[in-house]
């Protein structure tokens, strides 16, 4: 599921660099680092070449930044947007948004963690907040739709089981790490969650 990151048409890399690998080193050491705590400079140094040549790829640290929590938030918004085409009841819609969800946060692990990690220093972060919460709205809608078809235990309120929910796949960014052997993760979130949030018999 990875999309290509944002640049101008016609900016190519130096040899042996290109914005692609710039990005995953720079999300990397904002990730150790925090993104105040981490400089051009050290991303140079990491890199092993000029400030100067960074600058090639991109004008500045925030758009490194921008296309970093893009790479999440597009992910994320395209799985709700293919389970909006969905037919069928909405607790189905919101069990293929959280497999994508989940399937998203291991394939973009590194952009995921970070985007959960912004606190609204710039504006960069405000905006990424802002699509972070969209994003929540489309799930507790989700939620709430399920309920009113019955679908979902009705004494938790929607906003609640939606923020739970999404609490659990976004736990993943501590402590999961894919290695050879995993089951599948998707299945495991769906299954504890799902047969949790429905009625009981």
């Amino acid at each position: 599921m990875t999309t290509a990151p944002h640049t101008k048409a016609g900016r190519r890399g130096r040899p042996g660099y290109d914005l692609e690998s710039v990005l995953r080193v720079a999300v990397k050491l904002f990730n150790e680092r925090g993104y105040d705590g981490t400089s051009m400079e050290d991303l140079a140094r990491k890199l092993g070449i000029t400030k100067s040549a960074i600058y090639h790829h991109v004008p500045s640290k925030q758009e490194l930044l921008r296309l970093a929590v893009d790479r999440a938030l597009d992910g994320l918004f395209g799985v709700a947007e293919e389970a909006e085409k969905l037919a069928g009841p909405a607790i189905e819609r919101l069990e293929f948004l959280v497999r994508g969800s989940v399937a998203v946060l291991v394939d973009r692990l590194p952009f995921v963690t970070l985007l959960l990690r912004v606190r609204g220093n710039t504006k960069v972060e405000r905006d990424a907040l802002a699509r972070r919460r969209e994003f929540d709205r489309i799930v507790a809608d989700l939620v709430a739709m399920a309920e009113s078809e019955g679908d979902i235990r009705p004494d938790v309120d929607p906003a609640i089981t939606a923020r739970l929910l999404f609490g659990m796949v976004n736990s993943l960014i501590e402590w999961y790490r894919p290695k050879r052997g995993d089951t599948d993760i998707a299945d495991t979130v769906a299954r504890i969650a799902f047969e949790g949030m429905r009625p009981r018999s």
